[in-house]
């Protein structure tokens, strides 16, 4: 175990060189922040994946049968989104218990409405599209129809979506975490990292700093891969955005 409280870039004797410092134990703080970073960033992708399942598939047959199965749905996510989300993850956390699986569990339980909404408003949209219409006259299945037809079509804007989510997740995971309810010793995640070293925040502050510092970079990192993902996946925009200046304005002098 090598020295405590060795401030970033520093060396001990017998310690060696630690990039970001030790902890309180004498641990080397950037192969804590490693190891925190699966952990979190394995919630954050779960998470997303798990609600998102459940939310786009709910969202998808809300938005194609319509009728009694669309009110139900949307007076639930109303009904769901009008709850302060965090609040009720510490409640059912304090009843079932903190742990990784449970973090995945509530999580999908108070995440699946964003896209439940989204996944309606895109099937709403694309049902007014002539090759529905066309792959209906032509005898299609319902499930044919979404699975081919309407849900290749939903892949771009639900992809920036799922990987806004994740970011939002890791930011819920570390606030869990903070106060308690999250990850558990003796596994790692930034906000437990955070909330251990808060302690020592007068005299080590690279040990609150740098796990935040990390949360940020890693939420800021996600929000530039949607915006890249909707660029690529979009053919509207990736016209916009990949094609240069100069062809831009002799398609739009070739327009008029």
């Amino acid at each position: 175990m090598g020295a405590r409280f060795i401030a970033p870039f520093g060396t001990a004797r017998d310690a060696g060189f630690h990039l970001l410092g030790t902890d309180e134990l004498g641990r080397d703080l950037y192969s804590r922040l490693m190891h925190g970073a699966r952990v979190s960033m394995s919630i954050g992708l779960l998470g997303a994946f798990c609600s998102g399942v459940v939310g786009i598939t709910l969202g998808v047959l809300a938005g194609f049968y319509r009728g009694l199965l669309e009110d139900l749905l949307m007076r639930a996510v109303d009904g769901m989104m009008a709850l302060p989300s965090l609040l009720i993850a510490l409640f059912i956390l304090f009843a079932i218990g903190p742990g990784f699986g449970n973090l995945i569990l509530i999580f999908t339980l108070l995440h699946w409405m964003v896209f439940a909404r989204m996944a309606r408003s895109l099937t709403l949209n694309h049902q007014q599209h002539t090759y529905i219409t066309a792959a209906r006259a032509i005898g299609a299945s319902d499930t044919r129809i979404i699975l081919t037809h309407l849900l290749p079509n939903m892949v771009s804007p639900l992809i920036v979506l799922f990987t806004l989510e994740i970011a939002v997740l890791i930011l819920s995971e570390a606030s869990l975490s903070f106060h308690g309810f999250g990850v558990q010793a003796p596994q790692s995640s930034w906000g437990l990292m955070i909330a251990r070293g808060r302690g020592y925040i007068s005299s080590a502050w690279w040990l609150v700093v740098m796990p935040g510092a990390a949360i940020f970079l890693t939420a800021l990192a996600l929000n530039l891969v949607a915006a890249w993902a909707r660029a690529i996946t979009d053919p509207v925009q990736r016209w916009r955005w990949l094609t240069p200046p100069r062809h831009k304005n002799q398609s739009i002098e070739d327009d008029e």
